[in-house]
C-alpha cells in the first residue's frame, strides 16, 4: 500500500499532522501566526529578529507565548548562521541554546555552516533542516550534518533562489536527505502536486502573510491579495542582492539595481563585509516600517505564488484545506 502524501519525513521529523511549514519571515513572522499554523497541524517557525525587534518580546516570553497560543504544538525557530558578526552569532548561539530549553526540536539553518547547530541540536534530540537554492549549498548543509533540506525555489518571496522546483529537486536528490519546497505555493493542488513531484513538504511564506493573524499592514497583505506573479520583481536595492518584492511606484523609482559604487563595494575583500552589514542594517528599519508599521510603501516581499492568492483568511483555514488537498487517490 502507498504511503499516503500527508505522512513523510517531514512529519515524523517534527511531529506534525500536515507537511506544511509556516517559513520563517523577517518581519512578518509574529507569535500569533506562528502559533495558529501550528496549532492547526503545521509547523509555525519563529524568526528570531521579528520576534523580539520587531514585535518587542524578550525571546524566552515570546517562545512561551507562542507555545501558550498553539496549545503547545510542536513549533520551529531559524537560525541565521552567517558567521560575519562575532556579536551576532553569540547571540545565535543564546537563541539556540534557549530555544532548546524551551522544547523547540525543529531548526532551520541558513547562510553558513550548519555543524554547530547540528551537534549541539542532535545532542538534545532534534532535528536540523538547512535552506538551500542549488547544489553547492546542499553538499555544505549536508556535510555539516543536517538532515533534512528546504530548498528555495525561484517563485519564493524575499531572497529567492534560480531554479525551477522540479530543476532543484532533481539536483540534491541523490544526496539521500528529506526535501522540502519553498516558493510558489499559494492552494493547495500546487501543495499537492509538489509532494507528487517528490518533495517531503512545502514552506509558504508569502500565503501566511494573507491571513488574519498576520499583523503585517492591511494594504500589504491587500496587495497581495490584488497582485499578479507578473508584479512580482527581483531587487537588489533592499538587501544589496536580488529580493523578491512587489513592484510598487517606490521601487519603480528607485530601479532594481545598485550603483555602480555599491557594487564595487560588494566586490571588493576588504569592503564587502562592511556594506554587507551597511545594506542588512537599513533593510531592517526600511522593511518593518513599510510591512507592519505601515509608516510607508517602500518594499512588501512576496513570491510568485500571488497569482493563487485571492482572499485574507485565518492561518488554520488553509492548513485545512492544504490537507484536504492531500486526502484521496
Amino acid at each position: 500500500m502507498a504511503t499516503p502524501l500527508s505522512e513523510s519525513a517531514l512529519t515524523r521529523h517534527t511531529g506534525i499532522r500536515v507537511p506544511l511549514i509556516c517559513g520563517p519571515m523577517y518581519p512578518c513572522s509574529n507569535p500569533e501566526l506562528v502559533a495558529a499554523v501550528s496549532k492547526a497541524g503545521g509547523l509555525g517557525v519563529v524568526q528570531p529578529i521579528s520576534l523580539t525587534y520587531v514585535h518587542g518580546w524578550e525571546f524566552r516570553e515570546g517562545l512561551r507565548k507562542i507555545h501558550e497560543l498553539s496549545g503547545g504544538a510542536p513549533i520551529g525557530f531559524n537560525a541565521l548562521i552567517e558567521a560575519s558578526s562575532k556579536t551576532y552569532h553569540n547571540r545565535m548561539v543564546r537563541w539556540v541554546e534557549t530555544a532548546l530549553e524551551e522544547g523547540v526540536r525543529f531548526f532551520l539553518t541558513s547562510l553558513g555552516n550548519p555543524r554547530w547547530v547540528a551537534d549541539r541540536v542532535h545532542a538534545a534530540g532534534g532535528v536540523v533542516y538547512h535552506d538551500i537554492t542549488e547544489r553547492k549549498w546542499a553538499l555544505k548543509g549536508r556535510d555539516g550534518g543536517v538532515d533534512g533540506l528546504v530548498a528555495v525555489n525561484n517563485q519564493a518571496g524575499g531572497h529567492a533562489g534560480g531554479r525551477d522546483p522540479r530543476a532543484l529537486l532533481d539536483e540534491v536528490a541523490d544526496l539521500g536527505l528529506p526535501v522540502v519546497a519553498a516558493g510558489g505555493v499559494g492552494e493547495p493542488s500546487q501543495f499537492r502536486a509538489l509532494l507528487e513531484m517528490g518533495y517531503v513538504g512545502a514552506q509558504l511564506g508569502t500565503r501566511f502573510i494573507a491571513t488574519t493573524e498576520c499583523n503585517s499592514d492591511a494594504r500589504y497583505k491587500q496587495a497581495i491579495v490584488d497582485a499578479k506573479a507578473s508584479d512580482v520583481v527581483l531587487t537588489e536595492r533592499l538587501t544589496g542582492v536580488p529580493v523578491a518584492v512587489l513592484r510598487t511606484p517606490y521601487v519603480e523609482k528607485l530601479g532594481t539595481t545598485v550603483g555602480p559604487l555599491a557594487r564595487m563595494l560588494f566586490r571588493g575583500r576588504k569592503t564587502k563585509h562592511w556594506i554587507r552589514t551597511w545594506y542588512a542594517v537599513r533593510s531592517l528599519r526600511q522593511l518593518k516600517r513599510s510591512s507592519v508599521q505601515g509608516v510607508s510603501q517602500d518594499y512588501w516581499q512576496a513570491g510568485r505564488s500571488v497569482d493563487a492568492i485571492h482572499d485574507i483568511r485565518p492561518a488554520g483555514d488553509i492548513v485545512d484545506a492544504f490537507a484536504a488537498a492531500l486526502s484521496g487517490p
